[in-house]
């Protein structure tokens, strides 16, 4: 249990650092880029999705890697599939209202949904090769 603990709480301090730095670099662009969109969902609703979904899924697979489990690519898939339909379901009062330009909402979220697949997955991959 010592190594998920250890492999948590750098994986927490990493998905901060990253959130900050890509929330950043997003809120900067559009500050100056896209002034004049209005947006159905704040920047910031979009990244705490992302962050918490993220932050609960490396968990729960870093549990089962360290209660025993070394077979995790299954589970990964699994979840990866679960992120999709909680990605849709966040998006759903977007797509069914009247809201007129959906498309800039549309990138502001899978923008982001992509970089932080690629950081689980890649978060993943490092602490499984150690092992």
């Amino acid at each position: 249990m010592e190594d998920f603990k250890k492999r948590q709480i750098s994986f927490l301090l990493q998905l901060i650092g990253v959130s900050a730095v890509v929330f950043g670099i997003h809120a900067y662009l559009l500050h100056y880029f896209a002034q004049d969109v209005d947006f159905f969902f704040p920047i910031w609703q979009v990244y705490v999705f992302h962050f918490v979904v993220t932050l609960l899924f490396y968990s729960v697979i870093n549990y089962r890697y360290s209660s025993g489990k070394k077979e995790v690519f299954n589970l990964f898939m699994v979840l990866t599939f679960v992120k999709m339909i909680f990605a849709i379901l966040f998006l759903l009062p977007l797509l069914l209202s009247d809201f007129e330009n959906k498309q800039p909402d549309v990138f502001n979220f899978f923008i982001p949904y992509f970089l932080y697949l690629f950081f689980e997955v890649f978060a993943l991959t490092r602490f499984l090769q150690k092992s």
